[in-house]
């Protein structure tokens, strides 16, 4: 007990989700003998991902299929603590001193319509359309408990359909369907995917939290948003690394 008291909150939460016992549903469809998963990189280092195909949508979208395509696999993963230029497409990122570079969620990449279900018993926090070129798009923000523990997820890049009917504080059971990947019309203009975020400390905001931080300070960022790998692993197994 005196060493839970001397942890950090990040330590609490490591500690409690790799507790044995605790059961953790599946966030999106997979099935682990026949389905396969592509981890992505959109780091400068990928050469194929230009500034034309970055430019257009529709592109960058074409260009996300068809590596799931090339590779046979139903969805495409990455990007936590991932440093990306790909945010120099939107103005969004952009500061007066230093631009906005390192993605601080995974990204779930694949088609609009699908399913996301819930991995534990929570309630709303809130929600929201954050309707700017690069921004999330409907997003939705789930508070959850382990232990003396509250933490939240963000799930963005949602179907505006997602957030009809919700109320802040509506209970949401594990394992259940409450959202689905939004057309870029709806999740901030991007191809279709769920940016899946861990958030310790919400730091007051409501229905919004930034998912790219600039890297002179991504510690502290990175402090207050774990890696959700422990969450992943549910529907992806050792794949999700």
């Amino acid at each position: 007990m005196e060493a839970l008291k001397k942890m950090t909150p990040k330590q609490k939460f490591e500690n409690y989700i790799a507790a044995p016992g605790l059961h953790i549903n599946p966030l999106v469809e997979f099935d682990r003998h026949k389905d396969r998963l592509y981890h992505f990189d959109l780091t400068s280092s990928n050469k194929s991902l230009n500034d034309e195909i970055l430019a257009d949508t529709g592109s960058f979208s074409d260009w996300i299929n068809q590596e799931l395509q090339q590779h046979q696999s139903k969805y495409g993963i990455g990007g936590y603590n991932e440093h990306r230029t790909i945010y120099s497409r939107s103005s969004y990122f952009d500061g007066a001193e230093e631009p906005r570079r390192l993605h601080l969620g995974t990204d779930i990449w694949g088609p609009a319509g699908t399913p996301i279900f819930n991995f534990m018993d929570a309630k709303v926090h809130s929600f929201k359309f954050n309707d700017h070129f690069g921004d999330y798009g409907a997003t939705i923000i789930l508070q959850y408990e382990l232990e003396d523990l509250i933490f939240h997820a963000l799930y963005g890049h949602l179907s505006l359909n997602s957030l009809v009917g919700l109320q802040v504080g509506q209970t949401i059971a594990s394992g259940k369907e409450f959202a689905t990947f939004g057309i870029p019309e709806e999740n901030g203009h991007w191809p279709p995917h769920l940016h899946f975020q861990l958030i310790l400390d919400m730091q007051g905001k409501v229905g919004d939290y930034p998912g790219v931080c600039q890297y002179s300070i991504a510690d502290q960022y990175l402090e207050n948003c774990p890696d959700p790998y422990p969450i992943l692993q549910a529907a992806f197994g050792t794949s999700a690394r």
